[in-house]
């Protein structure tokens, strides 16, 4: 199941970078920082098994679409012995709402 969601989150940045212009995100801005904390949380929400907490966005980018603002982060997050990155895409619609679309552990190299 990791593999199929690492290959469901490159392909959809792949089309989201081919359709809209992606820009850099300031991994030290609050906002971005409240987005990456929103997808940890709910990701383990609905994943019982990874309690995992909040440490760090390490890279993301941002664009505008017609639904809202699409962020796509890597971040850290630990499940209280290891931190691991992950891969998140969240859809920030106009009324400040967001949205958990992807999340992968991204794997050791």
């Amino acid at each position: 199941m990791g593999f199929q969601s690492l290959v469901l989150i490159i392909i959809v940045l792949l089309v989201s970078a081919a359709t809209n212009q992606a820009i850099p995100v300031d991994i030290n801005d609050p906002h971005v920082i409240n987005v990456a904390t929103f997808a940890v949380t709910e990701y383990s929400k609905h994943n019982t098994e990874a309690n995992l907490i909040f440490e760090k966005v390490t890279n993301g980018v941002s664009d505008v679409t017609e639904n809202g603002t699409n962020y796509r982060l890597t971040l850290s997050a630990n499940d209280g012995s290891t931190s691991n990155n992950f891969s998140a895409i969240v859809l920030e619609n106009p009324a400040d709402n967001f949205t958990l679309t992807a999340f992968a552990l991204i794997p050791h190299a």
